[in-house]
């Protein structure tokens, strides 16, 4: 393949809710596009970016994938995103490196929960969105009242800036065709065809309401500009090029949100699509320069201006015009004349740097996903920030200060990697067997160091015990899981230091399922999943005192100790605190911190079932010594005395751990959700309205959300999602702990010595 520049690259994130079609309609475009020889399908593995084993067998994405489709003379690089709630965190990650979002919705359901997430995941990086009915071949499409509820639905949500710039043909076969409000053309399909139309005359039943379409389309077009304002009213329209300019710009700038139609599962309206994609969608050389983490200048507030107003040119073609050309009126764009971007880095005193993409800029790439593969080791995925990057270059990692060599440069078809000699900024490529680099690090040119800041992902909602079936399995599981990390950032892997067992964490129950899977069938790892143990606590309610006296004689040295101690209750959080009130040298100065580390020792091992116990104090107040027979063991074997001795009078409690928790579902499911968390011994803090979604805010304990994720599914049909926090210990009521003390062992106290 040849390479491609800047403005010759379209990088585009593919996101929407689940089963909303995003994998087969890139398959229908990269074979729209001649990419493939053969539409892939997910039903059966043979889709481009549902390469993976585990995704392929539970028919779900759940990790970002990356293809690219040649289209008359522009590269465009699609990014496909998990759907599922559960694995929403890679969407948001894909954010970064493109250049727009393609937000897919589902024709027959309209917006839906994660749909409006990852449109709110694409407002805040600032990124243009594209509009993309899907499965308009459904007679369900519009929940079966059409195009008008469709965009209801669609307004509703986001404003009347989403505007149509086609309308959909359908008829007594269904959906064929659209029409297209720019150049006020149809492009008819046959189902399962190639993807590739032809063009028609707008159907006469259409011409009213595609003419209106139309002017409303011009209208909210030339809104904020002058210029166009006086061309619509003096000539009642605006000429095409124009319109097609200034759509361009208005997508870019995020004024308008462009709506089509399309079919990816019977390959209808792609190569249209793929035409919008490269006339209106921003190249990579059109993304203002982007702010990173830099070196201050020696001279500081000194400033290079770089230009932010570049432009792809959008005149008319050479030679004969393809079905593209026709649609458009457009040839291949090039860097608008005068306004290109500055080729220096603007540095200011705060250690910002700003960074274009175009290839005058030193050589920088910045790494947003990791592949594990079994032959070709780590593949590393990376977005060209700025300059050119050549296979066999040696760049420096400025996150982790060392040297990589780029061998074997790359780009990515799904999993199948297609060597390239040199890639330019703002393209994405990928390149193998990088030493010490990782998702979310920056290379580059040495002494010119730049830090791309990643975005922060959420911290893992779940937890659960892990453990190998075998010695061997237990001999491979660190390795394994360590791989599996570097693929998805949102797995943790940990030992519970109280409760000794190996802990998985990850988004929910269906995320840390496939990641046992994966060590299975890529890593033959077998592993047991179990849920992990409350990690409760004890305390106490009362005040107490009590006396520890330790005493053994056994022939030459004895061993004496003797104290004293008063037990008190600390506010809830306040952990443990040591007083010394001893007058008189009733026990020496240097055996007061054995007492403090006999009480600190049998504290760890809990009272009533083994838990630590917490926010108390304990303060020694008298006792006495022996001048031959006392020593610090023996004060420390008091101390452990004197606490279990007063423990029984201080009215000892149990404290579990209470979660902050974020229920997020459609509002009709909010009345069974707050049930059921009041069911969970909850207390709902307050509801906030989101569009067609409610959040729902309650303080839930942790013993009652282990299985909450197979719950929550299951009430709003795999629409809702949650977030959950530890936030603080309460006290157990009395049932519940009677339940707990009857099922856990009585600590057993060491034998003394």
């Amino acid at each position: 393949m040849r390479n491609y520049l800047g403005s010759e690259i379209r990088n585009v994130a593919v996101v929407g809710h689940a089963h909303s079609g995003k994998t087969t309609l890139i398959a229908s475009l990269l074979h729209a596009a001649k990419m493939t020889t053969a539409r892939g399908r997910v039903s059966d593995g043979t889709a481009v970016t549902a390469y993976d084993e585990e995704e392929v067998a539970r028919g779900t994405t759940m990790q970002n994938a990356v293809a690219f489709a040649e289209w008359q003379g522009v590269k465009v690089n699609l990014v496909d995103t998990p759907g599922f709630h559960m694995f929403s965190h890679e969407a948001r990650a894909a954010m970064l490196p493109v250049d727009a979002a393609m937000v897919l919705v589902n024709a027959q359901c309209g917006v839906e929960a994660v749909t409006e997430r990852v449109w709110g995941y694409a407002a805040e990086a600032n990124l243009p969105r594209i509009v993309v009915l899907n499965q308009m071949d459904s007679p369900r499409a519009g929940g079966g009242r059409g195009l008008a509820a469709l965009m209801e639905d669609l307004h509703e949500r986001w404003g009347r800036t989403c505007v149509p710039v086609q309308l959909p043909i359908t008829g007594p076969e269904g959906f064929h065709g659209v029409v297209d409000l720019v150049t006020m053309q149809a492009f008819l399909y046959e189902p399962n065809g190639s993807g590739q139309g032809r063009i028609g005359e707008v159907p006469g039943h259409m011409l009213a309401a595609a003419q209106a379409a139309h002017e409303a389309l011009v209208e909210l077009v030339a809104e904020g500009k002058d210029e166009l304002m006086e061309e619509f009213f003096a000539e009642g329209t605006i000429p095409e090029q124009h319109l097609i300019t200034a759509l361009h710009e208005a997508i870019r700038e995020d004024r308008i949100f462009p709506v089509l139609f399309a079919s990816g599962e019977t390959n209808m309206a792609m190569d249209h699509l793929l035409d919008f994609l490269k006339v209106y969608a921003p190249a990579a050389s059109e993304r203002a320069p982007m702010a990173v983490g830099g070196p201050v200048l020696e001279q500081p507030g000194v400033m290079e201006t770089v230009s932010a107003s570049g432009g792809v040119a959008l005149g008319s073609s050479n030679g004969a015009a393809t079905h593209g050309d026709a649609m458009h009126g457009a040839g291949n764009g090039g860097d608008a004349s005068g306004n290109g971007f500055g080729g220096t880095a603007h540095k200011i005193d705060t250690g910002i740097v700003m960074r274009a993409a175009v290839d005058e800029e030193p050589a920088a790439l910045y790494v947003f996903k990791t592949m594990s593969d079994p032959f070709s080791g780590r593949i590393s995925f990376f977005k060209v920030v700025s300059g050119v990057v050549k296979t066999d270059m040696t760049v420096e990692n400025y996150t982790r200060k060392g040297q990589e060599r780029l061998s074997h440069l790359s780009v990515m078809q799904g999993r199948k990697a297609i060597e390239v000699t040199e890639l330019h900024a703002g393209d994405l490529g990928a390149v193998a067997k990088l030493r010490e680099t990782f998702t979310g690090d920056t290379l580059g040119q040495k002494g010119a160091e730049i830090r791309v800041e990643a975005e922060l992902r959420p911290e893992p909602s779940m937890t659960y015990a892990i453990e190998p079936k075998t010695r061997a399995d237990e001999d491979k599981l660190a390795a394994a899981l360590h791989k599996v990390m570097e693929e998805d950032q949102m797995v943790r892997f940990f030992r519970d230091a109280e409760t000794h067992e190996f802990l998985v964490a990850g988004a929910g129950q269906q995320h840390i399922e496939s990641v046992v899977s994966r060590l299975k069938r890529r890593y033959h790892t077998e592993v047991t999943l179990k849920a992990p143990k409350v990690p409760y606590r004890e305390t106490i309610r009362g005040r107490a005192e009590a006396q520890g006296r330790h005493k053994k004689q056994s022939g030459g040295h004895g061993q004496f100790g003797d104290c004293k101690i008063r037990l008190e209750p600390l506010p809830r959080g306040a952990g443990f605190e040591f007083g010394n009130e001893i007058f008189g040298g009733s026990i020496p100065r240097q055996y007061v911190p054995a007492v403090e580390k006999g009480i600190l020792e049998t504290a760890l091992r809990g009272f009533l079932a083994g838990y630590p116990v917490v926010d108390f104090k304990a303060t020694v107040y008298d006792g006495s010594y022996h001048d031959v027979d006392s020593n610090e063991l023996s004060f420390k074997v008091a101390g452990r005395k004197a606490f279990r001795a007063a423990m029984e009078q201080a009215k000892p409690c149990l404290l579990e751990p209470i979660m902050k928790v974020e229920v997020e579902a459609p509002d009709e499911c909010a009345g069974a959700l707050m049930s059921d968390l009041n069911g969970r011994r909850g207390r709902v803090q307050g509801m906030q309205a989101r569009g067609r979604t409610t959040l729902v805010a309650a303080e839930v304990p942790m013993a009652e959300m282990l299985s909450y994720g197979t719950t929550l599914t299951s009430l709003t049909q795999g629409r809702g999602s949650f977030h959950m926090e530890m936030t603080h210990y309460d006290v157990v009521p009395g049932p519940v702990a009677e339940k707990i003390l009857a099922s856990a062992k009585r600590p057993v106290e060491a034998e003394e010595e």
